[in-house]
């Protein structure tokens, strides 16, 4: 990872492990980064004189600014040389071949070559790296191993008496190999986090590094040198301030362990287990805490201490505090910013505002059970109380633009108030009937605004007077109001009938007729 940019988690975990007080060559280690990179940012942190304490608090467009990469003309040199180092070995078995003949091939064909002292470095670098098998001595409170069981275990369902299948978490510190065992509905990233939250909880503390297998919860995708990791899970190790260190793919001996204490989780565990009968995921982990805690306190063979002795003794010292608020399932999710200024949350069917700067722009979402976050290049734009119900607007005034800062004032009592003022109360009146009639008020606020605009057209003692006049009919509109001054009927004289208030006129049948 020596020539490619880290990312800001990497960045911010290089900080905090470098504020906890680890060396350079330790950070290396934990986070499988190139020492010379680690190196090089902190030698930054030092001649900038920044403190990590106030780098940790610096919001992450900020630090992402202050550590720029390297161009991306070196990164593309070196993957060019890098391509070529396997090919350089075995030309270097030739007879005559040297380092110095290939150097001067390679700055024939290159534009910006390195020189002949880089190009050997890199070279002896990767020559270096060999395969070393061997017991491996780990230390406490350095990392957590994390698994799954290749077998399940069931619980009845009560209803149909079908047995429903469980997954079996299982993290082990290595150095204590105290253990923890849970069984979890599947291997899916919610529920991997959530174990893992629970595992953590189970040892009082949390390791400096977290190693899962190649999961597909932890791991998108695997690499021996540099494997692409979930986002939910790397914020989840943040949180405790872990690191995340997978094993590497087709290596067995790395996870040699947590393989060890899957076959005596089998045997301490499983096979009791076999002999009940379960109804509830509940009362099946109940029972596996049962017997975890008998199997950690089993003495060692040839020794005269137990798994949780050892902890105890040698471990629980050495891992971190655990933070003072538990974890909260955060979820990430892209998003393109509507025209109208706002992004929409599927998961809710709910719409949420930003900046109407970022209209059409694409954006990060960030969300948990309680909050709302969005992000452009890092730079956190908005944050909103998530709301649950569907189809609707969650806004922040400042978000808007002019007009649509004037659309969202829109109300009854608003144009209420420019009717009286602008025009008078009958106007007032007409405009409240108008908009109360309508289950939908927007449509009789477009037409408000209509009749606001009729003086301009109109006298306003002509737009009361017809007000006045249409006020009693059982339907309201813009359109009517409009009609009747065009048409001048408010300056025509009319009279109702005191009684039942149908004008008289000899057409009109009587009740009479109806005898």
């Amino acid at each position: 990872m020596a020539g490619n940019r880290i990312e800001i988690m990497d960045l911010k975990q290089i900080i905090g492990l470098k504020k906890k007080g680890n060396s350079n060559r330790k950070i290396a280690s934990l986070l499988g980064i190139n020492r010379n990179t680690i190196n090089t940012y902190v030698k930054q942190f030092e001649l900038e004189g920044w403190s990590f304490t106030e780098l940790l608090k610096k919001p992450d467009k900020e630090l992402n600014d202050l550590f720029a990469a390297k161009s991306e003309k070196q990164i593309k040199r070196y993957e060019q040389l890098a391509s070529e180092l396997e090919w350089m070995s075995k030309e270097l078995c030739k007879t005559g071949c040297t380092l110095q003949t290939l150097w001067e091939q390679y700055s024939q064909k290159q534009e910006a070559p390195y020189s002949y002292t880089q190009y050997v470095h890199h070279y002896n670098t990767w020559a270096a790296r060999v395969k070393i098998s061997g017991k491996i001595e780990h230390k406490a409170g350095e990392k957590l191993m994390i698994d799954y069981t290749g077998k399940k275990l069931h619980y009845t369902d009560k209803a149909s008496g079908q047995q429903i299948p469980a997954e079996v978490y299982i993290g082990i510190l290595p150095c204590s190999q105290y253990t923890y065992v849970e069984a979890t509905p599947s291997q899916k990233t919610q529920d991997f986090i959530l174990s893992t939250e629970r595992c953590i909880s189970y040892f009082g503390g949390a390791p400096m590094a977290l190693q899962p297998d190649c999961l597909k919860a932890a791991v998108i995708k695997a690499d021996r040198y540099e494997p692409l990791l979930n986002k939910l899970f790397k914020n989840f190790s943040q949180h405790y301030g872990c690191v995340i260190d997978p094993t590497r793919p087709y290596s067995p001996q790395d996870k040699a362990l947590v393989e060890n204490a899957v076959q005596q989780i089998y045997r301490h565990i499983f096979y009791p287990i076999s002999q009940m009968t379960f109804f509830s995921l509940e009362e099946l982990n109940r029972e596996i805490l049962k017997l975890l805690i008998e199997y950690n306190k089993r003495t060692f063979a040839l020794t005269h201490y137990s798994r949780y002795e050892l902890f105890i003794s040698t471990e629980k010292q050495f891992l971190q505090p655990l933070p003072a608020t538990p974890y909260e399932m955060r979820k990430f999710r892209r998003a393109k910013v509507q025209k109208m200024g706002y992004v929409y949350l599927s998961e809710d069917k709910h719409y949420y505002s930003v900046p109407h700067r970022y209209i059409e722009k694409h954006v990060e979402v960030s969300y948990t059970n309680q909050v709302v976050e969005l992000f452009y290049n890092h730079d956190r734009i908005a944050t909103h109380k998530r709301n649950y119900q569907p189809g609707k607007y969650s806004t922040i005034q400042d978000h808007l633009s002019s007009a649509h800062k004037a659309y969202s004032e829109w109300n009854l009592t608003f144009f209420q108030a420019k009717a009286k003022a602008t025009i008078g109360p009958l106007t007032e009146a007409y405009i409240t009937k108008l908009i109360l009639q309508h289950p939908y008020p927007e449509i009789g606020y477009k037409q408000s605004q209509g009749i606001l605009q009729l003086p301009k057209l109109y006298d306003r003692n002509r737009v009361e007077k017809a007000c006045a006049r249409l006020q009693s009919s059982h339907w309201v509109s813009y359109r009517l109001l409009e009609t009747t001054l065009k048409n001048k009927m408010d300056q025509m004289e009319f009279e109702f009938a005191k009684e039942n208030h149908i004008p008289v006129h000899e057409n009109i049948r009587g009740p009479e007729y109806y005898q």
